[in-house]
């Protein structure tokens, strides 16, 4: 079982604030996250991988796939 953080901890992590991740969720949007009762816990390697799925190649990068 990978570590699981509250919301203000993952905000933290993805260097946005808890608000952003309160509307993301209540639009349905942003990292996929558990209700734990009233408690909302994001898995590290979610947001890991929210975070890696959206990674933008640029011209400079792009040989780097070669």
């Amino acid at each position: 079982m990978t570590k699981k953080l509250n919301t203000h901890e993952a905000a933290t992590f993805l260097n946005l604030s808890a608000g952003t991740l309160e509307v993301w969720r209540c639009t349905g949007r942003g990292p996929k996250y558990a209700k734990l009762g009233k408690r909302v816990v994001y898995d590290v390697a979610d947001l890991e991988s929210y975070v890696s799925a959206r990674k933008v190649l640029t011209v400079d990068t792009m040989h780097e796939r070669q």
